[in-house]
């Protein structure tokens, strides 16, 4: 079994891959949707657009735009939504553990370190879902919320639509490209999470002390 089967069994949104081709309208609008709510995995989806794009398939620009809008989106309405719901979901979270505790720590990190943080927690695992509740949670400014996501989506759609766009330029066979576009993916993704474990290790103490984090983070 490849890859690229064993990423389209994990994906559930894999099976909308094969009616990307042609550039119709409702290809970028199946992108956009797809990458709207945080935590749906479509890396297949977008992996097979950046390598459509570079046969000549699809627009590279168009791909790029739906799929950095969509994110942005998602991110200021994750924003509001932990604006609003910010003690509710601190409450509920707080009885959580882990999950409370990592919570905590992405408000404390957002007032302290502020754009910055807003632009690095999108690439840690869950950090797109725990960055904008977070920081909507926090009271961070939303008009610099935005920039800070608009900043982390444009980076993070490049990189997920280029590593299809890169295997496609590599290999003509569109198994092999999306293989070569999912084995980057892969390990951007195993990077981001050793990152993750390494800079939010909590130290020994109460449950509500907060993870040891270096000063740079």
């Amino acid at each position: 079994m490849d890859v690229a089967s064993v990423m389209s069994w994990i994906d559930i949104t894999s099976g909308l891959a094969a009616g990307l081709p042609g550039a119709a309208c409702w290809a970028y609008a199946i992108l956009a949707l797809t990458t709207l709510p945080p935590l749906l995995p479509n890396n297949v989806l977008l992996v097979t657009s950046g390598m459509l794009a570079a046969r000549g398939e699809m627009s590279l620009l168009l791909v790029l735009l739906s799929v950095a809008g969509s994110a942005l989106l998602g991110d200021v309405l994750l924003h509001r939504l932990g604006r609003g719901a910010g003690d509710r979901a601190r409450r509920r979270l707080a009885t959580r553990g882990r999950s409370g505790e990592m919570f905590e720590w992405a408000g404390r990190r957002i007032r302290r370190g502020g754009l910055p943080f807003v632009v690095g927690v999108r690439f840690l695992p869950s950090g797109r879902l725990l960055g904008g509740l977070a920081a909507g949670a926090a009271g961070y400014p939303a008009g610099r919320f935005a920039l800070g996501a608009a900043l982390a989506e444009v980076i993070w759609a490049s990189y997920s639509v280029g590593v299809g766009y890169l295997g496609g330029v590599i290999s003509d066979d569109p198994v092999h490209s999306l293989a070569i576009g999912l084995v980057l993916s892969l390990a951007v993704g195993g990077v981001a999470m050793l990152v993750q474990r390494r800079t939010t290790r909590p130290v020994a103490g109460p449950v509500n002390s907060p993870p040891h984090v270096p000063k740079d983070v």
